[in-house]
Protein backbone atom coordinates (compact mmCIF):
# COMPACT_ATOMS: atom_id res chain seq x y z
CA UNK A 1 0.00 0.00 0.00
CA UNK A 2 1.37 3.88 -0.87
CA UNK A 3 2.74 5.04 2.28
CA UNK A 4 -0.18 8.58 1.92
CA UNK A 5 -2.69 5.94 1.59
CA UNK A 6 -1.31 4.05 4.82
CA UNK A 7 -1.27 7.00 6.64
CA UNK A 8 -4.62 8.18 5.45
CA UNK A 9 -5.78 4.80 6.56
CA UNK A 10 -3.45 4.67 10.12
CA UNK A 11 -4.91 8.24 10.92
CA UNK A 12 -8.90 6.74 10.02
CA UNK A 13 -8.34 4.09 12.32
CA UNK A 14 -6.82 6.33 15.18
CA UNK A 15 -9.53 8.63 15.18
CA UNK A 16 -11.70 5.76 15.96
CA UNK A 17 -9.63 4.90 18.89
CA UNK A 18 -9.31 1.32 16.77
CA UNK A 19 -5.42 1.97 16.13
CA UNK A 20 -4.18 -0.90 18.76
CA UNK A 21 -5.14 -3.53 16.69
CA UNK A 22 -2.11 -2.01 13.79
CA UNK A 23 0.47 -5.10 14.03
CA UNK A 24 2.88 -2.18 12.08
CA UNK A 25 2.65 -0.10 15.99
CA UNK A 26 4.63 -3.05 17.56
CA UNK A 27 7.88 -3.48 17.69
CA UNK A 28 9.83 -6.16 15.11
CA UNK A 29 9.94 -9.61 16.68
CA UNK A 30 7.96 -11.13 19.40
CA UNK A 31 5.75 -9.27 21.32
CA UNK A 32 6.87 -9.01 25.28
CA UNK A 33 5.61 -11.68 27.59
CA UNK A 34 5.46 -10.85 31.01
CA UNK A 35 6.54 -14.03 33.70
CA UNK A 36 4.38 -16.46 35.13
CA UNK A 37 2.90 -15.82 38.37
CA UNK A 38 4.60 -18.80 40.43
CA UNK A 39 2.14 -21.10 42.65
CA UNK A 40 4.94 -20.66 45.25
CA UNK A 41 5.40 -24.38 44.73
CA UNK A 42 8.27 -25.41 42.38
CA UNK A 43 6.24 -29.33 41.65
CA UNK A 44 2.92 -27.37 40.64
CA UNK A 45 4.59 -25.20 38.72
CA UNK A 46 6.15 -27.63 36.82
CA UNK A 47 2.73 -28.79 35.29
CA UNK A 48 1.15 -25.14 35.39
CA UNK A 49 4.56 -24.42 32.75
CA UNK A 50 5.74 -21.82 35.37
CA UNK A 51 2.54 -20.69 37.30
CA UNK A 52 -0.41 -18.60 35.52
CA UNK A 53 0.36 -16.50 32.71
CA UNK A 54 0.15 -13.19 33.30
CA UNK A 55 -2.39 -10.85 31.06
CA UNK A 56 -4.68 -14.12 30.78
CA UNK A 57 -7.53 -15.58 32.78
CA UNK A 58 -7.32 -19.30 34.07
CA UNK A 59 -9.65 -20.96 36.04
CA UNK A 60 -9.78 -23.63 38.95
CA UNK A 61 -12.43 -26.15 38.44
CA UNK A 62 -13.73 -28.87 40.82
CA UNK A 63 -16.76 -30.00 43.14
CA UNK A 64 -16.73 -29.05 46.37
CA UNK A 65 -14.35 -30.47 48.60
CA UNK A 66 -11.90 -31.19 45.75
CA UNK A 67 -8.94 -28.43 47.27
CA UNK A 68 -10.39 -25.55 44.92
CA UNK A 69 -10.30 -23.12 47.54
CA UNK A 70 -7.11 -24.45 49.30
CA UNK A 71 -5.11 -24.12 45.95
CA UNK A 72 -6.82 -20.36 45.25
CA UNK A 73 -5.43 -19.38 48.77
CA UNK A 74 -2.07 -20.70 48.03
CA UNK A 75 -1.51 -18.50 45.06
CA UNK A 76 -3.00 -15.31 46.49
CA UNK A 77 -0.80 -16.38 49.24
CA UNK A 78 2.26 -16.97 46.87
CA UNK A 79 0.99 -13.29 45.25
CA UNK A 80 1.68 -11.53 48.42
CA UNK A 81 4.42 -12.75 49.27
CA UNK A 82 6.33 -11.85 46.45
CA UNK A 83 5.01 -8.11 47.30
CA UNK A 84 1.99 -7.94 45.24
CA UNK A 85 -1.20 -6.91 45.57
CA UNK A 86 -4.01 -9.43 45.08
CA UNK A 87 -7.61 -8.94 44.83
CA UNK A 88 -10.66 -11.58 45.75
CA UNK A 89 -14.08 -11.00 44.79
CA UNK A 90 -15.89 -13.45 46.84
CA UNK A 91 -20.04 -12.99 45.81
CA UNK A 92 -21.26 -15.33 48.54
CA UNK A 93 -19.28 -14.51 51.45
CA UNK A 94 -17.16 -18.08 51.40
CA UNK A 95 -13.20 -16.65 52.58
CA UNK A 96 -11.90 -16.54 55.50
CA UNK A 97 -9.39 -14.98 56.73
CA UNK A 98 -8.19 -15.73 59.29
CA UNK A 99 -7.05 -19.43 58.41
CA UNK A 100 -5.87 -17.79 55.03
CA UNK A 101 -3.58 -15.58 57.24
CA UNK A 102 -2.29 -19.14 58.87
CA UNK A 103 -2.11 -20.35 55.48
CA UNK A 104 0.43 -17.01 54.73
CA UNK A 105 -1.49 -14.61 52.88
CA UNK A 106 -0.73 -11.31 53.76
CA UNK A 107 -3.97 -10.20 54.46
CA UNK A 108 -2.72 -6.15 54.22
CA UNK A 109 -2.43 -6.55 50.65
CA UNK A 110 -5.46 -8.04 49.73
CA UNK A 111 -8.33 -6.42 48.14
CA UNK A 112 -11.61 -8.17 49.20
CA UNK A 113 -14.64 -7.45 48.03
CA UNK A 114 -17.55 -9.36 49.66
CA UNK A 115 -20.94 -10.76 49.12
CA UNK A 116 -23.35 -11.98 51.34
CA UNK A 117 -23.95 -15.16 51.93
CA UNK A 118 -27.43 -16.61 51.25
CA UNK A 119 -27.04 -19.52 53.76
CA UNK A 120 -27.43 -23.47 53.54
CA UNK A 121 -30.47 -24.02 50.91
CA UNK A 122 -29.25 -20.70 48.95
CA UNK A 123 -31.09 -22.12 46.03
CA UNK A 124 -33.99 -23.45 47.09
CA UNK A 125 -36.49 -20.74 46.29
CA UNK A 126 -37.08 -18.79 43.00
CA UNK A 127 -36.60 -15.18 44.34
CA UNK A 128 -33.05 -17.11 46.28
CA UNK A 129 -32.29 -18.18 42.88
CA UNK A 130 -32.80 -14.19 41.40
CA UNK A 131 -30.75 -13.36 44.19
CA UNK A 132 -27.86 -15.54 43.72
CA UNK A 133 -27.87 -14.39 39.80
CA UNK A 134 -27.75 -10.95 40.95
CA UNK A 135 -24.72 -11.35 43.18
CA UNK A 136 -22.87 -13.41 40.39
CA UNK A 137 -23.53 -10.42 38.12
CA UNK A 138 -22.31 -7.65 40.72
CA UNK A 139 -19.14 -9.94 41.58
CA UNK A 140 -18.21 -9.89 37.72
CA UNK A 141 -18.73 -6.48 37.26
CA UNK A 142 -16.36 -6.00 39.90
CA UNK A 143 -13.76 -8.35 38.48
CA UNK A 144 -13.51 -6.10 35.24
CA UNK A 145 -13.36 -2.73 37.13
CA UNK A 146 -10.42 -4.64 39.51
CA UNK A 147 -8.92 -5.34 36.19
CA UNK A 148 -9.44 -2.02 34.46
CA UNK A 149 -7.88 -0.34 37.60
CA UNK A 150 -4.78 -2.78 36.69
CA UNK A 151 -1.65 -3.00 39.37
CA UNK A 152 -2.47 -6.30 41.03
CA UNK A 153 -0.28 -9.23 40.70
CA UNK A 154 -3.52 -11.89 41.17
CA UNK A 155 -6.68 -11.08 40.76
CA UNK A 156 -9.32 -13.95 42.16
CA UNK A 157 -13.63 -14.61 41.50
CA UNK A 158 -14.47 -17.30 43.46
CA UNK A 159 -17.84 -18.84 42.18
CA UNK A 160 -16.95 -22.47 43.74
CA UNK A 161 -20.21 -22.97 45.46
CA UNK A 162 -22.64 -21.14 42.53
CA UNK A 163 -24.19 -23.72 40.87
CA UNK A 164 -23.21 -24.35 37.22
CA UNK A 165 -26.38 -23.22 35.53
CA UNK A 166 -25.90 -20.14 37.41
CA UNK A 167 -22.55 -19.74 36.45
CA UNK A 168 -23.85 -21.09 32.69
CA UNK A 169 -26.35 -18.12 32.51
CA UNK A 170 -23.60 -15.63 31.97
CA UNK A 171 -23.57 -14.62 28.31
CA UNK A 172 -20.27 -15.41 26.37
CA UNK A 173 -19.34 -11.78 25.48
CA UNK A 174 -18.87 -11.34 29.26
CA UNK A 175 -15.72 -13.16 29.32
CA UNK A 176 -14.75 -11.88 25.91
CA UNK A 177 -14.91 -8.49 27.56
CA UNK A 178 -12.63 -9.67 29.91
CA UNK A 179 -10.30 -11.39 28.00
CA UNK A 180 -9.45 -7.87 26.08
CA UNK A 181 -9.65 -5.90 29.47
CA UNK A 182 -6.74 -7.95 31.22
CA UNK A 183 -4.73 -9.35 28.20
CA UNK A 184 -1.07 -7.88 27.53
CA UNK A 185 -1.25 -6.70 30.82
CA UNK A 186 1.13 -8.17 34.23
CA UNK A 187 -2.13 -9.21 35.97
CA UNK A 188 -3.24 -13.02 36.56
CA UNK A 189 -6.53 -13.75 36.76
CA UNK A 190 -7.99 -16.90 37.95
CA UNK A 191 -11.72 -17.56 38.24
CA UNK A 192 -13.10 -20.81 40.28
CA UNK A 193 -15.97 -22.44 39.10
CA UNK A 194 -17.72 -25.94 39.45
CA UNK A 195 -17.05 -26.54 35.70
CA UNK A 196 -14.58 -24.57 33.30
CA UNK A 197 -16.04 -21.45 32.45
CA UNK A 198 -13.66 -18.61 32.07
CA UNK A 199 -10.67 -19.50 30.45
CA UNK A 200 -8.94 -17.15 27.65
CA UNK A 201 -7.18 -18.66 24.89
CA UNK A 202 -3.68 -18.19 26.75
CA UNK A 203 -4.92 -19.26 30.00
CA UNK A 204 -5.00 -22.61 31.85
CA UNK A 205 -7.86 -24.78 33.43
CA UNK A 206 -6.47 -26.48 36.42
CA UNK A 207 -9.35 -29.27 37.08
CA UNK A 208 -9.60 -31.00 40.26
CA UNK A 209 -11.44 -34.05 41.52
CA UNK A 210 -11.32 -36.62 44.87
CA UNK A 211 -8.41 -38.51 44.71
CA UNK A 212 -7.72 -41.78 46.48
CA UNK A 213 -3.82 -42.67 45.18
CA UNK A 214 -0.91 -42.60 47.52
CA UNK A 215 1.43 -39.71 46.17
CA UNK A 216 4.59 -40.52 44.35
CA UNK A 217 6.51 -37.67 45.63
CA UNK A 218 6.77 -35.10 48.44
CA UNK A 219 7.46 -31.45 48.71
CA UNK A 220 7.66 -29.62 52.10
CA UNK A 221 5.43 -26.52 51.91
CA UNK A 222 4.92 -25.30 55.39
CA UNK A 223 2.32 -26.11 58.60
CA UNK A 224 -1.08 -24.91 57.68
CA UNK A 225 -2.45 -27.11 54.55
CA UNK A 226 -5.51 -29.18 55.19
CA UNK A 227 -5.76 -32.82 54.74
CA UNK A 228 -6.86 -33.59 51.40
CA UNK A 229 -5.69 -35.24 48.32
CA UNK A 230 -7.01 -33.64 45.21
CA UNK A 231 -6.34 -35.15 41.56
CA UNK A 232 -5.92 -32.76 39.08
CA UNK A 233 -5.48 -32.49 35.10
CA UNK A 234 -3.76 -29.13 33.72
CA UNK A 235 -4.81 -27.94 30.16
CA UNK A 236 -3.25 -25.07 28.55
CA UNK A 237 -2.88 -23.91 24.96
CA UNK A 238 0.35 -25.33 24.88
CA UNK A 239 -0.75 -28.80 25.44
CA UNK A 240 -2.23 -30.74 28.60
CA UNK A 241 -0.40 -32.31 31.73
CA UNK A 242 -1.79 -34.57 34.67
CA UNK A 243 -0.78 -34.42 37.88
CA UNK A 244 -2.63 -36.21 41.06
CA UNK A 245 -2.09 -33.96 43.91
CA UNK A 246 -1.95 -34.61 47.64
CA UNK A 247 -1.93 -32.48 50.59
CA UNK A 248 -0.77 -33.76 53.80
CA UNK A 249 -0.82 -32.31 57.60
CA UNK A 250 1.81 -33.96 59.18
CA UNK A 251 4.67 -33.30 57.72
CA UNK A 252 2.74 -30.49 55.84
CA UNK A 253 3.52 -31.71 52.18
CA UNK A 254 2.31 -31.15 48.13
CA UNK A 255 3.08 -34.05 46.11
CA UNK A 256 2.65 -34.47 42.60
CA UNK A 257 2.38 -37.40 40.33
CA UNK A 258 2.79 -37.58 36.50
Amino acid sequence: MPSAALTALESLLSSHKLDHTLTSRLPEGAEHVHAPASSGLAALDGPLAGGLPRGQISEIVGPRSSGCQTMLVTWLAAATARGELAALVDPLDMFDPPSAAAHGLDLSRLLWVRGRALGPDRVSLPREIGELREQVGRAVKALHLILQAGGFGLVALDLGEVPSATCGRLPFTTWRRLHRTIEGGETACVVVAPEPLARSAGGLTVALTTAGRAPATRLEVGPMLPEIEIAGRVTHGRGMQSAAVAWQPQPSALSLKS
